[in-house]
């Protein structure tokens, strides 16, 4: 291959790759956008209910970035996170046997946007060591189809491409039951097998960050570029 064809091969690259790329991250953005507006009025409005079932029970969300906001429901925190790449899935995947991925290699690139459950007490006093859980991915394509990915039984709804764009009603659909899942999944008592042994250092310490992991069940350490570890 000469330099001409190489050229040639770039640049089709770019029309034809590239170009979807950059639809696919700016259809993300837009519905990590609506999903912000979405979870702000869904705050909203729970906010005062829930006060006037108790005055503890508070309920408020916020942007934490372009690609980052937290949505706490009494002792739950939400916290979705828009990862800023574009990824396709392997070919065994099942979406490739579905006649729309047949149609164009193209509509199988996605966004994703994460949602992950913490405890509320875990960001409130700081615990670092504290742990995470991935209950939801929603991926979205170059035509803003979407399908999405969760531990919640709701999952099965969504758990194929759309026929139609993601809008503001599927995504108030979507936060409503992960609101739900996130309360209804309870704290468990860890193994005495893992709390067993202390050392004076981390109890010193627990004072300003508890060292002693708290978390729903298994999940994910708090770390990285987010205060939180990729689902892979």
């Amino acid at each position: 291959m000469d330099q001409k064809e190489q050229k040639e091969q770039i640049l089709k690259l770019l029309k034809e790759k590239s170009v979807m790329k950059q639809d696919v991250y700016k259809n993300t953005l837009e519905t990590f956008d609506s999903l912000s507006k979405v979870v702000k009025e869904i705050s909203r409005e729970l906010k005062d209910a829930a006060a006037n079932i108790d005055k503890r029970l508070v309920v408020e969300s916020r942007v934490t970035s372009d690609h980052e906001m937290e949505f706490k429901v009494a002792g739950d925190m939400l916290v979705f996170y828009m990862h800023t790449n574009v990824f396709q899935f392997e070919k065994s995947h099942p979406m490739f046997k579905t006649g729309y991925i047949k149609e164009s290699d193209q509509n199988s690139y996605c966004g994703i946007i994460n949602v992950y459950n913490f405890l509320a007490d875990s960001f409130k006093f700081n615990r670092l060591n504290d742990l995470g859980y991935l209950i939801c991915r929603i991926f979205v394509n170059r035509e803003k189809r979407f399908f999405v990915e969760s531990r919640s039984t709701f999952a099965y709804r969504y758990n194929h491409f759309s026929t139609e764009p993601l809008n503001e009603e599927i995504l108030a659909d979507i936060v409503n039951e992960l609101v739900v899942h996130a309360i209804s999944f309870d704290l468990y008592t860890p193994p005495s097998e893992t709390v067993r042994e202390v050392s004076l250092n981390e109890i010193q310490e627990r004072v300003q960050s508890d060292k002693l992991k708290t978390g729903k069940r298994l999940g994910f350490r708090a770390h990285g570029e987010i205060g939180f570890s990729d689902e892979e």
